[in-house]
């Protein structure tokens, strides 16, 4: 079976080990040898659905009625230019891609792929650590006390993306097309999340990553029966 995947840095197998980021290929080679898929990655890190609709407009030019694409988005979508907030705590700032436009592209997104023959799976998003995620923030100069006075609180951050996480299972639900539940295979409360985490609070580390393989496997080797 082709998979293709257009994801974040999730899905690109990117993680924080010491004060670097680095690529993991191991996931993806375990998925494609044990499910016998031929994987073509198109994540990327920091993507968001506008960035992801280059290639997936590209790709939708062509048909290609044997293949699965997994969109794993959102992650970034949800998040905030925070540099701009710790500057100004009182001014009004929007995330990266406002729910509606989020919406109105993942939707455009998922209707170019069928058109095209390929059948389409969407992911939920991982659960993050929220005061793991704003310490990281903080740690070059940007003023935590005014981040959270325009938070209001620090699970916020928890909150909005999941308030993102929503949206990508009402899209699944709306356009009829399946969901691997990446988030429900972790853990909800902070304190059991936080093993599987980097020290940036929102990308998994090896343990997370392998348990993203592991759900991953069940789902797609099902789909390829």
């Amino acid at each position: 079976m082709n998979v293709t995947v257009y994801g974040d840095s999730i899905m690109k197998g990117i993680l924080l080990e010491g004060d670097q980021y680095v690529v993991n290929h191991e996931p993806e080679r375990e998925l494609s040898e044990r499910c016998g898929l031929t994987i073509r990655n198109r994540s990327r890190f920091g993507c968001t659905i506008e960035k992801a609709m280059i290639a997936i407009r590209r790709d939708s030019a062509q048909t290609a009625g044997d293949e699965v694409a997994v969109l794993e988005l959102g992650g970034n979508d949800c998040d905030y230019l925070w540099a701009e907030i710790s500057a100004a705590p009182e001014a009004r700032h929007d995330c990266r891609t406002v729910p509606e436009r989020f919406c109105a592209l993942y939707k455009e997104a998922v209707a170019m792929l069928r058109r095209s023959g390929r059948r389409v799976v969407l992911m939920s998003l991982p659960p993050i650590h929220s005061e793991r995620y704003l310490r990281f923030l903080c740690r070059n100069g940007l003023v935590r006390e005014n981040i959270l006075h325009w938070l209001g609180d620090v699970e916020a951050i928890s909150r909005w993306q999941a308030y993102y996480d929503a949206l990508v299972r009402q899209i699944a639900a709306e356009e009829g097309v399946e969901l691997i539940d990446l988030r429900a295979a972790f853990p909800q409360k902070p304190e059991a999340l936080a093993p599987l985490l980097c020290e940036d609070g929102i990308h998994p580390n090896r343990r997370g990553q392998d348990l993203i393989c592991r759900t991953l496997q069940g789902c797609l080797a099902a789909a390829a029966v």
